[in-house]
């Protein structure tokens, strides 16, 4: 009986290390791993709180270009013109704080000086649909009431294929870059040009890209167009010219925040094998499998 107990204590305690592992690993230089199954997250706080990386089986989906504006995933607040360019320096490039918790890693950016805004980005693991999650926070710390939108701009290689659903027609400025109809979706085989290129688009809240052996899904708030920012889409697509990047961008609802108020956003982050290389029924099964 107690030699019992005592197997019985030590599977006990087994599985409460194995729970208590934590999915956030600090790797240091302030670079944090956050890790769901197969795939993994890295994100540099002291860089903008800027996703570094997004892998599956040890493949990259995100650009790792070194050039500034270049690489990995940010957050803006929308509309642009409010702060034209460059980004705040903020939100993109100074150093977030960091709390990490049993279930989250939480990062708080600085006082904007510009707009008086304060960024909060919550990383999460979904385990029910096997996404990473990311909640980004906008608080209005200004002595007045405002109107923002929140906007996370994600950038990948200049190769393989970007897709969403939402009809030709809706694509503006159209004709800018070839996109196609199939399957119900529209689709854009990134091309390479000597301009920099962008449109934009009412999407069904998700945006998908497909590439050396991946599929990436971003899914949010289905938003409709009295809901974005002026001059803003719930999708745009962004082609930097020359072989060099591409921005997957998408936004929410442009929200009225009182001094105080805040508005939070969701992204769900899903990164999957696929051997197909184009726009297929079975790639689009993929795609409503993940979302649904």
């Amino acid at each position: 009986m107690k030699k019992l107990i005592t197997v019985l204590a030590a599977i006990a305690l087994t599985l409460t290390a194995t729970a208590a592992n934590p999915i956030i690993k600090n790797l240091g230089e302030n670079k944090y791993l956050i890790e769901a199954g197969e795939r993994t997250m890295v994100v540099n706080a002291a860089q903008g709180g800027k996703i570094i990386s997004f892998q599956c089986q040890g493949k990259e989906v995100l650009s790792q270009s070194t050039f500034p504006e270049s690489f990995g995933s940010t957050f803006w607040t929308s509309p642009q013109k409010e702060w034209n360019w460059p980004p705040v320096p903020e939100f993109d490039k100074q150093a977030y704080t960091v709390e990490v918790t049993d279930e989250s890693l939480v990062l708080t950016s600085n006082l904007s000086a510009k707009l008086k805004y304060r960024i909060r980005k919550e990383f999460s693991v979904n385990a029910k649909n096997n996404s990473i999650d990311v909640t980004y926070s906008i608080i209005n710390q200004s002595d007045e009431t405002r109107k923002v939108a929140p906007w996370e701009i994600t950038r990948v290689p200049n190769s393989g294929i970007v897709f969403f659903d939402a009809p030709l027609q809706q694509i503006t400025p159209s004709n800018l870059m070839p996109f196609q109809s199939a399957h119900g979706v529209s689709w854009y085989q990134i091309d390479v040009a000597q301009q920099n290129r962008k449109i934009n688009t009412d999407g069904k809240g998700w945006l998908a890209y497909l590439n050396n052996g991946l599929l990436m899904v971003k899914a949010f708030q289905d938003l409709n167009p009295s809901q974005f920012a002026p001059e803003e889409a719930e999708i745009q697509v962004y082609v930097n010219r020359g072989k060099t990047y591409v921005e997957l961008e998408s936004q929410g609802a442009y929200t009225e925040l009182k001094p105080g108020e805040s508005l939070s956003w969701t992204v769900h982050w899903y990164l999957i094998p696929c051997q197909k290389n184009n726009i297929s029924k079975t790639v689009l099964k993929k795609v409503k499998k993940i979302i649904k």
